[in-house]
């Protein structure tokens, strides 16, 4: 028996939850964007309204408001969206234990074992459909199929509003006939190559030549075609899990250019002070560090570096991740952003000293470990290195600044 799998997708989720908090805004085309004094003035999201006005997610406000000299700009309240992600998710877990989020927005569902109880897949996706609209007032797309793959596929062919039915035996007639590009997975440059070579739908790809795939894309050519042909058997992962933490990073793009080694040195222990305090909390610690560093004509460079011993230490961290950066960085141009990552971590909860350990490193485990303690109990701002007491950084999706959880 096949699986039933739904993948629900909020529409328009940001601008939609704005929405919900400005009701003046119903009917108007709306972005909602990044902070443009802080050089991050992109649409992360738009309204129906906008859309039809050809206004993307991920270009420059400007280029939006060319297009659609009406659209009204709305700043991000990450703080709602978790809220609603996290009600829609409460949601989605009454019908199954076997919810996977993709995204603040998105989550796939296998409900096959949950039939005898709420009926099939569609019936379910229409409860969900209607539960979503009466208790959140938001709208959600729902895809129905036998894998994560076409449930995917089915959940972005309607907006909003809608479920798409997708059964084994629509493949040929409904899915083969899609563009490549539509197919989860396919990005723009793998797109690019097939498209070059005459393979412009999933129907082709699913016939393609697999010496030709393994020779263009390697073991993930064979994962493209079987999951065109419908063999995608990935499992729906539990809510609770937590996949396995291989490193651990925080960066940021910052008001200004950045144009000293000290500017350089302050943001990069700013921001291992996050890093430090989250390998702790995890019970993490780190064989390595990454820097990446992206200057002002978006030139990216990452580097990578060993350490001389597993560590959570926060400014040995941050004195290795400044080491590589003078060392083997050409700083000719102002940087624009740095980024910092703990890499190769490995779980120690109770680790062995080295005999030929620092004794400062030592002294400044113990600082880090009451400063953790001191900010669990007042807050994250209760205190901080004198060093950065001038230093403000702003708050991006999917990163937490230093000085706010």
């Amino acid at each position: 028996m096949d699986r039933s799998i739904l993948h629900c997708d909020m529409n328009n989720f940001y601008a939609s939850v704005e929405r919900l908090y400005n009701p003046d805004l119903a009917g108007k085309p709306v972005a909602v964007c990044g902070d443009r004094e802080m050089r991050h003035g992109i649409v992360l999201a738009k309204s129906e309204e906008a859309k039809r006005c050809g206004v993307k997610t991920g270009e420059a406000i400007w280029q939006a408001q060319f297009k659609c000299p009406e659209l009204v700009i709305v700043p991000t309240h990450f703080d709602r969206y978790v809220k609603y992600s996290r009600l829609a998710r409460e949601i989605y877990c009454e019908y199954t234990d076997l919810v996977e989020p993709f995204g603040m927005d998105e989550c796939w569902l296998d409900v096959t074992a949950s039939s005898f109880a709420f009926g099939t897949g569609e019936t379910i996706g229409g409860e969900l459909r209607e539960r979503i609209r009466k208790e959140l007032g938001l709208t959600i797309s729902v895809g129905v199929s036998f894998n994560k793959v076409f449930a995917k596929l089915g959940s972005d062919m309607k907006k909003p509003d809608a479920m798409t039915l997708l059964p084994r035996d629509a493949v040929a007639q409904r899915i083969w006939c899609l563009p490549v590009e539509e197919m989860l997975w396919i990005g723009p440059k793998s797109a690019a190559i097939l498209h070059r070579f005459g393979i412009d739908t999933i129907g082709k790809l699913a016939q393609a030549d697999d010496t030709f795939l393994r020779l263009k894309f390697g073991k993930l050519g064979a994962q493209m075609k079987a999951s065109a042909r419908g063999e995608d058997q990935s499992p729906v992962l539990p809510v609770n899990y937590e996949p396995k933490m291989k490193s651990i990073g925080h960066g940021i793009t910052t008001p200004q250019d950045l144009t000293t080694y000290d500017q350089v040195w302050i943001l990069i222990f700013a921001l291992c002070q996050d890093i430090g305090e989250k390998l702790r909390f995890h019970k993490k610690m780190a064989k390595g560090v990454a820097l990446e560093c992206k200057d002002r004509n978006f030139f990216v460079k990452t580097l990578q570096a060993r350490l001389s011993e597993p560590t959570d230490c926060t400014i040995t961290i941050a004195n290795a991740a400044f080491t590589l950066f003078r060392e083997r960085y050409l700083f000719r141009e102002p940087l624009r952003s740095v980024s910092v990552r703990a890499i190769d971590l490995e779980r120690d909860e109770f680790p062995q000293l080295s005999l030929f350990t620092d004794p400062k490193e030592i002294k400044s485990q113990v600082l880090d470990h009451a400063c953790d303690s001191i900010r669990a109990r007042f807050g994250k701002g209760a205190i901080r290195a004198a060093s950065l007491l001038s230093v403000s950084l702003p708050e991006e999706e999917g990163y937490i600044p230093f000085s706010a959880r």
